[in-house]
């Protein structure tokens, strides 16, 4: 396998490619080595052991899944637009990366603790970029100020976790993407105020 990404590049790519293949406790780090086209020793370099190449792998697709949800927000005028522009996002990126679904959804569900609280932290930054919506929903008086805002993140984020974990479960048989429309409908009218 040639490749010009520098090697902790390749070699995270290659992880998501074999942990959603073959699941994270049967993803050997030779596996790995091998589908990133570099010596096993060469991982060790990079990582300590392989339950740091997960935790690595989400920092690394966290981050650029969060950077480019952010940009797009930033340009969004109305709090709507960008919880419509969040939803489509996060449905999108991971509709056109199977494999990173599938790790995301089910391979980071780990039950070692350390593993988990590890993962969590990962996931913060992008709860603060819902939490950035939701404050903006209720200044401009768009969005009940009486429902405790971390309540909402959580909606907003486990109905996105639950709608994309529900497609990889169903084989990715049905375009997520064309989800968006409900999903945005039923979490901005249950946000409203009334009156």
């Amino acid at each position: 396998m040639k490749t010009t990404k520098p090697k902790f590049q390749q070699i995270i790519d290659a992880a998501v490619i074999v942990i959603a293949e073959n699941g994270y406790h049967a993803s050997k780090v030779s596996k790995i080595a091998k589908q990133a086209g570099v010596a096993d020793g060469t991982i060790y370099l990079y990582f300590k052991n392989k339950e740091d190449i997960l935790v690595s792998l989400f920092q690394e697709k966290m981050g650029e899944f969060i950077q480019k949800i952010q940009e797009k927000i930033d340009v969004d005028s109305s709090v709507d637009q960008k919880l419509k522009t969040l939803i489509t996002m996060h449905f999108s990126q991971l509709a056109e990366d199977h494999h990173l679904a599938i790790v995301t959804q089910l391979e980071l569900r780990q039950s070692n603790k350390q593993l988990r609280l590890k993962i969590n932290d990962v996931l913060k930054p992008y709860l603060e970029v819902v939490d950035q919506i939701v404050e903006q929903g209720i200044k401009q008086e768009i969005y009940h100020s009486t429902i405790d805002p971390r309540l909402i993140r959580q909606m907003i984020f486990g109905t996105l976790d639950e709608t994309v974990t529900n497609w990889v479960m169903n084989e990715q048989r049905y375009d997520l993407v064309s989800q968006v429309d409900q999903v945005h409908y039923l979490i901005s009218n249950g946000l409203k105020k009334r009156g």
